[in-house]
C-alpha cells in the first residue's frame, strides 16, 4: 500500500463483537492495544495489563476477524528483560491467539528483540516518539521530539528498527514536519497517531474514536460517533419501561 501511494486505516479492538464491525467496515490493520488496560480494565496507565490478558483480547478479536491484519501489542514486561524472553512471549502471542504479527516500543534497544522474533518466523511492528510503556520515564503524555537531540534519536530508532526487519513503525505523538522526514526516509509504513497526515497510515482508538470514552480529547482525536451517549440513552429508557411496565408489551410475551 505504501508504494502504490494508498494511506493505511488501522483501529483497535479488543473483543469479538466489535472486531466483526471493525473488520466488516473494511479496516485494513486491526491493533489488539495494550490500551485495553485502560478502556477495557480502568486502569491509568497500559503498565499494569499482562501476557495473559492481552493474549485473552487477541483470540476474542482474531475470531471475528475475516479480512484484516492483526497485530497484537507486547506489554510491558513481557520484552524488555532481554531477547529470549522476548521471542517466547511474541510466540505464545502468536500459537495461543491466532494473531499476525506483534507490536513493540522502543528503538535502539530493543533491536536484538526484534531481530530475534522476526527470525522465528514472527512479523514485528515497532513503536517510536510517545511510548506509553514508559511513561513513568517520561513523566507526562506530552509531545515527544520536539527538541533537536531527541528528533535525531527517533530517526536513528527508525532505522534501526526497519534494519532489524520491522515491517512497519507507529510514530506516536512527534511534530508532523519529523514524522513526514521519517515517513519519506523509510521503505516500511509508519503508520500516525498524533503525528500528522504525512504517515502512510493512521490508527485511533476505537472506543475514542467511538465516543464511548468521555474522558480523553486530546488535539488528535476525531470523534465519529458518540456512542456513549446512545448507550446512556437507551438503557435509561430501558430502565423506565421496566419500572413502568411498558417493557415487555403484549407482543414481546410468549
Amino acid at each position: 500500500m505504501k508504494q502504490a501511494g494508498e494511506k493505511i486505516a488501522m483501529l483497535t479492538s479488543y473483543d469479538y463483537s466489535l472486531a466483526r464491525l471493525v473488520d466488516g467496515a473494511g479496516i485494513d490493520v486491526i491493533l489488539v492495544g495494550d490500551s485495553a488496560s485502560n478502556v477495557m480494565a480502568g486502569n491509568e496507565t497500559t503498565v499494569p495489563i499482562t501476557l495473559d490478558q492481552m493474549i485473552y483480547h487477541a483470540q476474542c478479536v482474531v475470531n471475528g476477524v475475516d479480512r484484516a491484519l492483526v497485530v497484537v501489542d507486547m506489554p510491558f514486561g513481557s520484552y524488555q528483560g532481554d531477547s529470549k524472553t522476548a521471542l517466547d512471549s511474541a510466540i505464545r502471542i502468536m500459537k495461543e491467539s491466532g494473531g499476525h504479527a506483534v507490536k513493540l516500543e522502543g528503538g535502539s534497544e530493543v533491536c536484538e528483540s526484534v531481530e530475534r522474533i522476526v527470525n522465528a518466523g514472527i512479523p514485528v511492528m515497532g513503536h517510536l516518539g510517545l511510548t506509553p510503556q514508559s511513561i513513568y520515564k517520561f513523566g507526562t503524555y506530552t509531545v515527544r521530539a520536539k527538541e533537536d537531540a531527541e528528533a535525531a534519536k527517533l530517526m536513528e530508532d527508525a532505522k534501526a528498527l526497519e534494519e532489524a526487519g520491522c515491517f512497519s513503525v507507529v510514530l506516536e505523538k512527534i511534530p508532523a514536519e519529523l514524522a513526514k522526514q521519517a515517513s519519506e526516509s523509510l521503505n516500511i509504513p509508519t503508520i500516525g497517531i498524533g503525528a500528522g497526515a504525512d504517515c502512510d497510515g493512521q490508527v485511533l482508538v476505537l472506543h475514542d474514536m467511538l465516543g464511548i470514552t468521555k474522558d480523553f480529547s486530546p488535539r488528535f482525536l476525531r470523534r465519529y460517533a458518540e456512542i456513549g451517549d446512545t448507550v446512556e440513552a437507551a438503557v435509561k429508557r430501558y430502565v423506565e419501561d421496566v419500572r413502568s411496565v411498558e417493557f415487555p408489551n403484549e407482543e414481546e410475551r410468549y
